[in-house]
């Protein structure tokens, strides 16, 4: 029998009752139905569980889904999804830049924070860390920022935005073969071969055959992202999605509706390159419903990680302007998500564009990041806390055991709030270093290939040319990407650096 990944409903609704109690629900009750029905927990790595259930279960959980809906949130204040609430929770957001060429705003210190616990309320504000970064990584990396340091005033060239595409594939490269692995797995695989601390791509050469049995490579990407297998960058939903973007703004311009970008997911993407919230808004959209409530019904995807992965595209076409950044993100992620899920794309957006400015400072980007999230959600507070930890530990490991005794066990692996957290600490760690944010952000777990896609992208802009990225990552590439959408198959990343620097441009 077909088993549909991602919809069954009731596959669904364990995910559902873990989200509704993160979002500030009561699901208790509800849960309880469930399991005295005989219904089971979500699946824990794949996306749909081994068997069908009966009849009556699959019925039982569409009812259960919609009760679970109309349950009231006590975070909902704190964590809107309706873009003018979100500015309006925001003291610090940043000012419209008309035009690309114009100087950006310098964004607010950042105040540390103690750990988040689900339900708890942080204050807003925002206070300076003073890193003791040179004791830590030693020569190299970026110095830190002071609130009152000059924002950068130069654009990016195609060169920028070549390095920008190329550490985006680098990075998802890097994470596919251990995608799904527990964090464990994927530093014992390491070490096997010596490539640990990591700095390199994995291999299957030296592993040890009992090792393998236990944890096995992802099966749909060994063949292709292993070190010994790489002919050029594979496809992938990380790559597809900036694809798509580059595709909505060539067609609709930088004030594209969601309902545009429904649309072009209808004609340009095909269904089963969709995962998670992105395959049930798909489904929405073809049940006849419109957004925003294509991110709602039935979605318990909603606040995972898939609009952070297509956040970098807005960033790319509005250098300086991380306002106009986030907006756009917002725009497109409200199809498939909602609050935390949305703040993650926007908050990845709005970094960039400030990366996109020339500047090689990080912690300036991830601060002005910040300034399009509201302070109070959970997304902000987890974010800040983990940049003071990657502050505080000379260790990244100790970092990252922090970050998975928290989240792990009440998150899933690929929600949004502890995977951008996992990537604000890695950048912040590194300095903005290429190798050492993609290796540090792929050994910390989670969503391997999404992780690194993102953090790649954001430290290969701060590069500002594809000749400073080591060759060794980017040589198997072989300028090639492989894709389903549209006519790109094959591209070039130079190419497609000369295409988005042509979007940027427009008005």
């Amino acid at each position: 029998m077909l088993r549909l990944t991602w919809v069954q409903p009731e596959d669904l609704i364990g995910h559902e009752l873990r989200q509704a109690a993160l979002d500030g629900r009561e699901p208790s009750a509800i849960a309880a139905r469930w399991r005295a029905a005989g219904g089971t927990q979500a699946p824990l790595r794949a996306g749909a569980s081994a068997a069908p259930a009966s009849r009556y279960l699959r019925l039982l959980a569409r009812d259960l889904l919609d009760e679970l809906a109309e349950l009231p949130s006590r975070l909902a204040e704190e964590e809107p999804t309706d873009l003018a609430r979100i500015k309006s929770l925001c003291p610090d957001w940043p000012a419209a830049v008309p035009s690309p060429d114009l100087r950006p705003l310098t964004p607010p210190s950042l105040r540390p924070v103690t750990p988040p616990s689900p339900g708890s309320v942080a204050p807003p504000s925002l206070r300076a860390i003073v890193p003791p970064r040179a004791a830590r990584v030693g020569a190299g990396g970026t110095p830190p920022a002071r609130a009152g340091d000059p924002a950068p005033t130069a654009t990016p060239t195609h060169r920028h935005l070549e390095a920008a595409w190329l550490g985006r594939a680098v990075g998802c490269l890097l994470g596919k073969p251990v995608e799904k692995l527990p964090l464990e797995a994927i530093r014992q695989l390491a070490q096997s071969t010596g490539n640990w601390p990591l700095n390199t791509y994995f291999t299957a050469r030296g592993v040890p055959e009992a090792l393998l049995l236990q944890h096995p490579w992802n099966r749909r990407s060994a063949t292709t992202s292993l070190a010994e297998n790489i002919d050029g960058m594979p496809e992938d939903d990380d790559l597809n999605y900036p694809l798509l973007n580059l595709l909505l703004l060539r067609r609709h311009g930088k004030h594209f509706t969601t309902t545009d970008v429904a649309e072009l997911w209808l004609t340009e993407l095909p269904a089963g390159r969709t995962f998670t919230a992105e395959r049930i808004a798909y489904r929405n959209l073809l049940l006849g419903l419109e957004p925003p409530q294509t991110a709602r019904h039935r979605n318990p995807f909603r606040e995972w990680i898939g609009a952070l992965i297509r956040a970098d595209v807005h960033g790319w076409t509005n250098p300086g302007n991380p306002a106009a950044a986030a907006e756009q993100a917002h725009r497109d992620a409200t199809l498939t998500h909602t609050a935390n899920g949305v703040y993650a794309a926007m908050f990845t957006a709005a970094t960039i564009a400030q990366a996109a400015t020339a500047t090689r400072d990080i912690h300036a980007c991830l601060r002005t990041g910040l300034t399009v999230v509201p302070p109070r959600s959970r997304l902000s507070r987890t974010v800040r806390h983990a940049i003071q930890l990657a502050e505080e530990h000379a260790d990244f490991d100790t970092v990252v055991d922090e970050l998975h005794a928290m989240h792990a066990d009440t998150h899933h692996w690929v929600h949004a709030v502890p995977n951008t957290a996992l990537i604000a600490a890695a950048l912040t760690h590194a300095d903005g270093d290429f190798t050492g944010s993609i290796c540090r952000t792929v050994s910390g777990g989670w969503d391997t290939d999404s992780n690194g896609a993102t953090a790649g992208s954001i430290a290969g802009l701060l590069t500002g040319d594809p000749v400073a990225l080591p060759d060794r990552w980017t040589t198997p590439l072989k300028n090639r990407l492989a894709t389903s959408v549209g006519d790109f198959n094959g591209i070039g990343f130079d190419a497609l650096a000369h295409l988005t620097l042509r979007e940027a441009s427009r008005p």
